[in-house]
């Protein structure tokens, strides 16, 4: 009981923190809106058999944000508690939901401390229901918390510029919800927590005084996970030379050496051989037995690109390389399309973990964001906007499913923004690819070389009425390709619109319909409605 409150605390007391220290902070613009609400909620299954639940939230939350010379950080945190108005149908419970990332110069443009924390569910198995409004108690749907904190380091010997990270991380997830697979599917190894330590540093010189510019840099990553004992030990070390061309192109290439090994222990059998697992279905350690590595390579790594910029508001790299023993595509565009709206698109290629990808994910936010919610559960959406047009990020690379095992990670994600008037919209669409990385013990089922593939696209839109009313709406869609025998395709799909009216400063009011539909071909299609009125008291 103990360890499953500690990720709850710690990033309770992360947020107060964070959020006391914002008032404190000398020549910053800073805002805390600390807020209670009540909400009643309808959610009715269309489909066979049909059913009506209904339930009332009791929620209170925070959104801060701080800019200045010396800090810039946005939090938005929500605790829900939800009270059935009948017990048969679903139990009470809370939900924790919010984002926040952050940076304080410590010495300005020298010395930084920068975080981030996410608090949100997800799908546990990619085989399983994907809901995409989470009202009641929905299958195969867990909470997930984490986060990361580190100082940052970069300045200058001459003409050298020089550069140091440190970051730690924590990613918790708390499996409560039951998971109902297709008859025949074998149950797979569930995520507990894992630590994360990232360390990076580089010295280097721009082009000016050479011909061309050039980097040797070198980092270290190591991951402790609880379940099995495992362990991720990554290590790099690369030179990096960039050659301007002409005024808007360079050529870029690299070449260096890494050293990848990940093990854990095996499975804790009993007398008759067979694996022991937990009451919730963990697999139980053999602690008496060493690590097994089953996964070692180190060798040369290189890659060659271009670097693009037609115009100070568009910038395109493209790199094609060798890693982890295969040929390996990234890239990035950030093109600032007007004033108003902005597109980003990255290609990555990596290998990961849950746990690893999901601080990646976190800490490649920006600080500056707005947070669009669902209106059901106040979960945080898939994608992060940023403040500035073009600008954010997408979470569902890491949260389309969670998985003890790591895996080499390839997709793309594309990010689009755009702000006019009264309108406010977001677009974010990803393709996300997993090939897993996982030991064979005898008879024990192992997704090593299954790959699961999955994409999903995410539409807001927001319309200011007057100043104190506005609608919002929202359309979700995905679909899930497990890649493991006896499983099938999953394809989701919803929407949802909310109207919101405030009176006065403090108070405010909402009103919200959604429909959702989950189609698995190996069980029967759930289409689902909800509705929802609720009403707020901003301190």
């Amino acid at each position: 009981m103990a360890k499953d409150i500690l990720p709850r605390t710690i990033g309770l007391v992360s947020i107060a923190f964070g959020v006391s220290m914002f008032p404190k902070v000398a020549h910053a613009r800073t805002q805390v809106t600390p807020y209670i609400e009540v909400q009643q909620v309808l959610d009715a299954q269309l489909s066979s058999p049909s059913d009506v639940l209904t339930y009332t939230t009791v929620a209170a939350g925070v959104d801060a944000s701080a800019t200045g010379h010396r800090v810039e950080g946005t939090v938005s945190y929500r605790y829900e508690y939800r009270i059935p108005w009948d017990k048969d149908k679903m139990s009470s419970g809370d939900v924790h939901s919010g984002i926040a990332r952050g940076q304080y110069q410590i010495i300005p443009n020298t010395l930084s401390f920068e975080g981030g924390a996410l608090a949100t569910r997800t799908r546990t198995d990619i085989r399983g229901a994907a809901p995409l409004i989470l009202t009641g108690d929905k299958d195969n749907i867990n909470q997930v918390f984490g986060f990361y904190g580190g100082p940052t380091l970069s300045t200058h010997a001459g003409p050298l510029q020089i550069g140091a990270s440190y970051q730690l991380g924590y990613v918790k997830v708390e499996d409560k919800n039951s998971v109902l697979l297709p008859t025949g599917s074998q149950r797979l190894d569930q995520f507990d927590d894992s630590t994360v330590q990232n360390v990076q540093a580089s010295i280097g010189m721009q082009s000016g005084r050479l011909p061309f510019g050039w980097t040797i840099s070198g980092g270290w990553q190591h991951e402790d996970a609880s379940q099995l004992d495992q362990r991720y030990d990554g290590k790099y070390v690369r030179a990096d030379v960039t050659v301007p061309v002409t005024a808007h192109i360079a050529l870029t290439g690299g070449v260096g050496y890494e050293k990848i090994n990940i093990a854990e222990r095996p499975v804790l059998r009993d007398t008759a051989g067979n694996p022991v697992t937990t009451g919730n279905g963990r697999y139980v350690t053999d602690k008496s037995a060493p690590r097994l590595t089953y996964y070692d390579t180190d060798g040369l790594i290189w890659d060659v690109g271009v670097i693009w910029r037609p115009s100070p508001r568009a910038t395109l790299q493209a790199r094609v390389g060798k890693r982890y023993g295969q040929t390996a595509y990234t890239g990035s565009l950030d093109y600032r399309v007007s004033e108003n709206s902005g597109l980003q698109i990255g290609v990555y290629n990596g290998i990961e973990s849950f746990g690893r990808q999901l601080i990646g994910d976190v800490a490649a936010l920006p600080t500056n964001f707005q947070v669009t919610r669902n209106p059901f559960g106040g979960d945080v959406n898939g994608c992060v906007f940023g403040a500035t047009p073009g600008s954010g990020g997408c979470l569902e690379d890491a949260l389309q499913s969670v998985s003890t095992e790591n895996f080499r990670a390839r997709g793309v994600n594309a990010l689009f923004s755009s702000r006019r008037g009264p309108w406010t919209m977001g677009v974010g669409i990803g393709y996300a690819e997993r090939r897993y990385i996982a030991p064979v013990y005898g008879s024990i089922f192992t997704v090593n070389g299954v790959t699961d593939r999955s994409v999903t696209g995410e539409f807001t839109l927001t319309r200011e009425l007057t100043r104190s009313s506005g609608i919002t709406g929202a359309l979700y869609a995905a679909w899930y390709n497990p890649g493991i025998v006896n499983s099938s395709d999953v394809f989701a799909y919803g929407g949802t619109s909310t109207y919101y009216h405030t009176f006065g400063e403090r108070l405010s009011a909402q009103a919200s319909l959604g429909i959702y539909a989950y189609d698995q071909k190996q069980a029967d299609d759930v289409v689902s409605g909800a509705a929802q009125v609720g009403m707020r008291y901003s301190f």
